[in-house]
């Protein structure tokens, strides 16, 4: 099969775009012929080699999380799905996705909606559930909430404003650069703060949750904003600004949280039905085809996307 993969870490200049052994499917597996896929910065971390905790060294290695595609080949044990059907999700691990082919855990697939392109449900699956987790299973968000999500206008805050708004907040603040501040709005912001102009860490004691989707911040420095009880989470996290961050929250009625996004089927379920009735629009800011997944990595790494960067597999 065709592929983006590479056999050491680097700058983008190592992605190859090449031939690669077809994954064999276990029996509790789906092979997906994957027709869009996406560039998320988790994949370039692990690629420039900063984030070496999350993997191994073994190589080659195949970027991606996102896949959209068709089921291919259905392992023995596999009764959901069959030939054809058109699926999304994420791989087991850190990558797998950027390639003709994935070999993925049936139990984390969904059904794509008829009412979306590949393209546009390659843009959901690590987005949609870092957000939702980050706002419903961490910061616990009840009706009437006040939230404030940073990197309003990226691709995990994009899909964070949406879901805020499903998930009953009573008010959304969406902090962005000053070229997508109709964007944010447009997704369901009540407020939308551009940063360049103003710190929505001035703002003392406005929000019941915070959401760092950028890790641009910490708790320490946001703390003045949370009201009493109030929630900071961040899926971005520095390691020294965590354990400072619990340690100040130790000693307040606040709470820091920081986590990486789990691959949940039931979620991905719960998300395709939202995207089913319009309650979650996809925002993509590029396409590019597979084979020019370096020049989609270096693109990414500039910062600024509004929304997902997608990658076409023919």
């Amino acid at each position: 099969m065709k592929a983006i993969y590479y056999t050491e870490y680097g700058p983008a200049e190592v992605l190859q775009f090449g031939e690669q052994p077809t994954p064999k499917i276990k029996s509790d597996q789906v092979l997906v012929r994957v027709r869009a896929s996406s560039v998320n910065p988790v994949d370039w971390k692990v690629r420039d080699g900063s984030a070496k905790m999350m993997t191994d060294r073994i190589f080659p290695k195949i970027p991606g999380r996102d896949i959209a595609g068709a089921v291919a080949a259905i392992g023995d044990e596999v009764t959901r799905f069959r030939i054809g059907d058109r699926v999304f999700g994420m791989p087991i691990g850190i990558g797998g996705a950027n390639a003709e082919y994935a070999a993925v855990d049936a139990t984390v697939l969904a059904f794509i909606p008829d009412n979306l392109s590949f393209e546009q449900a390659a843009a959901v699956p690590l987005a949609a559930l870092t957000a939702l987790q980050a706002l419903h299973n961490h910061a616990k968000l009840l009706s009437g909430d006040r939230v404030l999500i940073n990197g309003a206008s990226g691709g995990v805050g994009s899909m964070g404003v949406q879901l805020a708004r499903a998930l009953g907040a009573g008010e959304i603040t969406g902090v962005c650069g000053p070229d997508n501040v109709e964007l944010v709005r447009s997704l369901g912001a009540d407020r939308v703060i551009n940063h360049k102009e103003h710190d929505f860490t001035k703002d003392a004691s406005r929000y019941d949750i915070i959401f760092d989707a950028v890790g641009k911040t910490n708790f320490i420095d946001s703390k003045a904003s949370l009201r009493n009880g109030g929630r900071y989470v961040t899926t971005a996290p520095n390691p020294k600004d965590v354990a400072l961050g619990m340690l100040a929250a130790s000693l307040s009625n606040k709470k820091m949280l920081a986590f990486m996004a789990k691959n949940r089927g039931a979620d991905m379920s719960l998300i395709a039905n939202w995207l089913r009735t319009d309650v979650l629009k996809p925002v993509i800011d590029k396409t590019f085809p597979l084979a020019e997944t370096a020049e989609a990595h270096r693109y990414s790494e500039k910062g600024g996307a509004a929304g997902k960067i997608v990658l076409t597999v023919e």
